[in-house]
């Protein structure tokens, strides 16, 4: 048996990214998604692609509606408005309260029934919205939390938090996701969730900024004029 990974995978760019990296790496692919109530299913969606691109060896989706149910959050709560073209220095109404401190308990979970050693998350501290459980403190105090917490962790099976973007600009992820050949034409980034991407998201202005510093043309198709050059 090949070696396993989990893969949290949003359908987004950089988890995208994150299973080209695992492959690259030759891993198995074990990609877990999260339905948690958010704004729209595009994200679910364009995940089950990427992951039947990346011949996937099971693609777990998980359905949770706790989110939606206790708000909070633009991206779970109808009643916020998701910015447009906003600029803020603190953490913005976007933030979905403990996210990625539930989901990477469900990857674990699922990584330790499966005997994976390692979860790979798409999480930045360079080009990101403001997220605390993005921060690479986070990302080691996971860490040492899930291993005090599983069989495989005390039995020394070392569960490992790979977080190979971290310290990437959006710029340098797109490069090395190119290089890898990740399909960005399956990928989604706008928090509103519609055919086409808004472009004015703090989501889409950072995937638009990266592109643009890598000297690409995004693949995916914009409700607003977007110019490349």
């Amino acid at each position: 048996m090949g070696r396993k990974a989990v893969v949290v995978l949003s359908g987004g760019l950089d988890s995208a990214t994150c299973m080209g990296i695992a492959r690259y790496q030759g891993y198995e692919l074990y990609p877990i998604t999260f339905d948690y109530g958010q704004r729209h299913a595009r994200e679910v969606e364009q995940a089950r692609k990427i992951a039947a691109f990346f011949d996937a060896v099971e693609h777990r989706i998980v359905s949770l509606d706790f989110f939606q149910q206790i708000g909070g959050s633009a991206l779970t709560d109808r009643a916020i408005d998701v910015p447009q073209n906003e600029e803020n220095p603190g953490i913005p109404v976007t933030y979905v309260p403990a996210r990625n401190l539930i989901f990477l308990s469900l990857a674990t979970a699922f990584a330790e029934t499966i005997g994976a050693s390692v979860i790979f998350t798409g999480v930045s501290a360079v080009d990101y919205s403001g997220y605390p459980d993005c921060r690479p403190e986070f990302i080691r105090s996971m860490t040492e939390t899930i291993n005090r917490a599983t069989r495989a962790g005390v039995s020394d099976h070392r569960l490992t938090i790979e977080t190979p973007l971290m310290q990437l600009s959006k710029a340098e992820t797109i490069q090395l996701g190119t290089q890898l050949k990740v399909p960005y034409e399956l990928t989604t980034s706008c928090y509103n969730g519609d055919e086409q991407a808004c472009g004015t998201c703090d989501s889409c202005r950072l995937r638009i900024k990266g592109f643009k510093e890598a000297g690409r043309k995004d693949p995916i198709h914009y409700a607003i004029p977007i110019e490349w050059n």
